[in-house]
């Protein structure tokens, strides 16, 4: 559903840190913390993952999974494919 990279970039793109995202969700701190330090896909309460996905997209941002189009008209930034080492 959502990446921890992707998490963090959708914060960098709104320029809000992690407590922000926490208030803007309605998901403690601690929580938006555990997601972010988790590696690949984000595990947790389908609940609390929607209501993350559900705050990213109102303040706009599009998540945008593997191999999926776009469906915005905005400018963005996809990562093609992970390197090795970096």
């Amino acid at each position: 559903m959502i990446t921890a990279a992707q998490m963090r970039a959708a914060r960098a793109l709104l320029g809000i840190d992690q407590r922000q995202l926490a208030e803007l969700s309605g998901v403690s701190l601690p929580t938006i913390q555990r997601m972010e330090g988790s590696d690949g896909n984000v595990r947790g309460v389908i609940d609390t993952l929607t209501k993350v996905v559900e705050a990213f997209d109102r303040a706009g941002i599009e998540l945008i999974g593997d191999g999926a189009p776009s469906q915005g008209q905005g400018r963005g930034v996809r990562l093609k494919q992970p390197r090795a080492g970096i």
